[in-house]
């Protein structure tokens, strides 16, 4: 039997749903009754069978930070994807981040030894990838450092080294590197607001850009990566390395919307971390820009996916055509946004 966590986010519920068509028997954790109909409907939009595939899930609510709700989830697993994560770029929430991402993994990895799984896929992300020093390509090689990291990098990095020290237990595991995934979901969650936002209108974009993949895209290796005899490596998971003056583009052509036309300045941007945080600090407002955000977009970063290429013999979508198909699930989900 195999088990996902996180089976109701995007990257969890795409991979449940390609789990099941291809027959497996599937276990998959969910932490609140919402989000398990919102993954119904998902199952119903890509499938006139999404109902009854939906139904061959043995679904356990439990929390990755809580053992004694894991104990059941485990019963008889033979693999486990561990999708499950908590994203923000906020310092204040460094503990949470620990607590969710770092704690929450080690708990996985020892209950896949306890248990005697045989393979652990882990989906973590580019964040936690070594920038590297004068590197203008970055490859599952570069070396990881600290410096000028985000809290989430720094607690999926540290996550990563949660699952190789079960390899270095007698686990065999491999990890893959998503770049920002696209897909069907909630809008009002993690990457899907860049949808959200755009249906709005965007007059400017930001600087930079980084490296963006379909949902499906990094299912596909993620699952195939378990069925191989591939054990003990990590893959970077990205389409297309593009400016967010151009993905930002799309997705505003992709709805009909006009493309937004100027780039917002660094130095608006550089003042606007620091009110950000004087607002969130003496006022409680929540965090929407941090440093560490503004930093990334003044140093954009190129990522390859030759390795996941060469592995695989996987040619990656084309992010238009993704946009797009994309675009029109929340034309679909959400019309009363366009009118």
């Amino acid at each position: 039997m195999v088990l996902v966590t996180g089976g109701t986010g995007l990257l969890g519920s795409h991979l449940l749903l390609t789990l099941v068509r291809n027959n497996e028997v599937v276990r998959a954790t969910y932490r609140t009754e919402s989000s398990l109909d919102e993954t119904r409907s998902l199952f119903e939009y890509y499938s006139r069978d999404g109902e009854l595939l939906f139904e061959k899930i043995q679904w356990v609510r439990a929390n990755i930070t809580d053992i004694p709700s894991l104990e059941s989830a485990f019963e008889g697993i033979t693999r486990v994807y561990h999708a499950a994560a908590m994203i923000s770029f906020n310092p204040a929430a460094w503990e949470a981040l620990k607590k969710t991402n770092v704690e929450g993994t080690a708990n996985i990895v020892n209950l896949s030894l306890a248990h005697g799984v045989e393979k652990l896929c882990y989906a973590s992300s580019i964040a936690a990838v070594g920038k590297g020093i004068q590197q203008e390509i970055v490859t599952e090689e570069n070396e990881w450092a600290e410096t000028e990291s985000s809290v989430y990098a720094l607690s999926k990095h540290l996550a990563e080294m949660e699952v190789w020290r079960g390899s270095q237990e007698g686990l065999d595991v491999v990890m893959v590197n998503p770049g920002v995934i696209l897909g069907a979901g909630n809008w009002n969650q993690g990457s899907l607001r860049f949808f959200k936002n755009t249906a709005r209108g965007m007059k400017r974009y930001f600087p930079g850009g980084t490296g963006f993949v379909d949902v499906m895209d990094v299912v596909h290796c993620m699952y195939h990566l378990m069925q191989s005899e591939v054990r003990n490596e990590r893959f970077i998971t990205v389409g297309e390395n593009i400016s967010y003056e151009e993905f930002l583009g799309s997705l505003s052509e992709a709805f009909g919307k006009p493309r937004p036309e100027k780039e917002i300045p660094l130095w608006v941007l550089e003042l606007g971390w620091r009110l950000d945080w004087f607002s969130h600090h003496f006022l409680r407002t929540k965090r929407r820009l941090t440093r560490d955000t503004v930093h990334s977009l003044k140093n954009p970063r190129l990522y390859s996916s030759q390795k996941i290429k060469d592995t695989l013999g996987f040619e990656f979508t084309d992010l238009r055509e993704s946009i797009y198909r994309y675009c029109e699930y929340f034309r679909k989900t959400y019309p009363s946004a366009f009118f």
